[in-house]
């Protein structure tokens, strides 16, 4: 045979998943875009077309939605568990299921005082608005024995007007960019950290709380650094999140510097730089794209460098 097989998997990608709870009069919403994939004894699939070791995409996705009613969604990460666990030991010709997930976060529209005209909407506790900030992820991949959890986010937009500079860089007859004192540094964070969480024997982490922690530090440590260049501030960022989340042990990011450039106004007989203001022009690209893994002391690195970048 001059070809042989290869790494392989399959499963159903993109099952869009909304789970209402309701509480009573007060609903909550959990929206989750669930990709499955599985390998493991997968050869006669491919080398003959026989599909006695294969169990349906079609399943799969039935699985994610009957999940979702009898378990509940208490979070991405813990969802992804039972699927994962699932997939695994449900099927002997199965041995990983990788189980990523995307969740689309939703508000509570605050409705109107006791004198609206509407009666009765001052206890409306089930209309929401779509976040438009970011989106959370996660990857859940079990072997039947060792768990890896990669979560993290994506499109969260974070703009500092100030303490931000770039300076000192090196320079050859192709660079005519200027020194910066006093800039707008502006990101879209994409963000994965890798909990060492790996088997049913530890304890398990508090998948809510933690996102929101890892999300908060993150956030603390972009606005308090003062910058001299991108990657200081990513470094920081990750650094804070390893500090303060034990069960965190690596986290890559992947920055686009989302350039700010003053407008000439001279054209108009304006002074555009001034102590009251300034106006700029916000080019979408090309960008600086900054990438780096921030790790804890004696941790090999295990997210993979293509989970972020371009």
């Amino acid at each position: 045979m001059p070809t042989i097989l290869g790494q392989n998997q399959y499963g159903k990608a993109e099952n869009r998943v909304v789970r209402i709870t309701r509480d009573g009069d007060t609903h909550h919403i959990k929206d989750l875009n669930v990709s499955v994939a599985l390998s493991g004894d997968m050869d006669d699939v491919h080398y003959s077309g026989s599909n006695a070791n294969v169990l349906p995409t079609d399943t799969t996705k039935n699985t994610v939605y009957a999940f979702a009613k009898e378990h509940g969604i208490e979070s991405a990460e813990q969802f992804g568990i039972h699927l994962a666990r699932h997939f695994v030991t449900s099927q002997e010709p199965i041995e990983v299921a990788r189980i990523r997930i995307e969740e689309y976060a939703w508000e509570r529209i605050a409705t109107s005082d006791g004198n609206s005209k509407f009666i009765g909407a001052d206890e409306v506790k089930h209309s929401f608005v779509r976040k438009g900030q970011e989106t959370r992820t996660t990857q859940i991949t079990f072997d039947g024995e060792k768990w890896e959890v990669i979560s993290g986010l994506k499109d969260l937009t974070v703009m500092n007007s100030t303490n931000s500079e770039f300076w000192g860089y090196v320079k050859d007859r192709y660079t005519t960019l200027k020194e910066a004192y006093d800039r707008i540094l502006a990101t879209d964070v994409s963000a994965r950290w890798r909990y060492n969480w790996t088997d049913d024997e530890q304890r398990m982490p508090n998948w809510e709380k933690s996102y929101e922690q890892a999300r908060k530090h993150m956030l603390q440590a972009f606005a308090e650094t003062y910058s001299l260049s991108l990657q200081q501030t990513l470094y920081q960022m990750g650094s804070r999140i390893i500090n303060s989340r034990s069960e965190i042990d690596e986290i890559r990011f992947s920055l686009p510097n989302n350039h700010h450039f003053l407008v000439d106004l001279e054209p108009f007989g304006l002074e555009n730089d001034t102590a009251d203001g300034a106006v700029y022009f916000a080019a979408d690209r090309p960008y600086g794209l900054i990438e780096a893994t921030v790790l804890r002391d004696g941790v090999e690195p295990k997210i993979p460098v293509e989970m972020t970048n371009l």
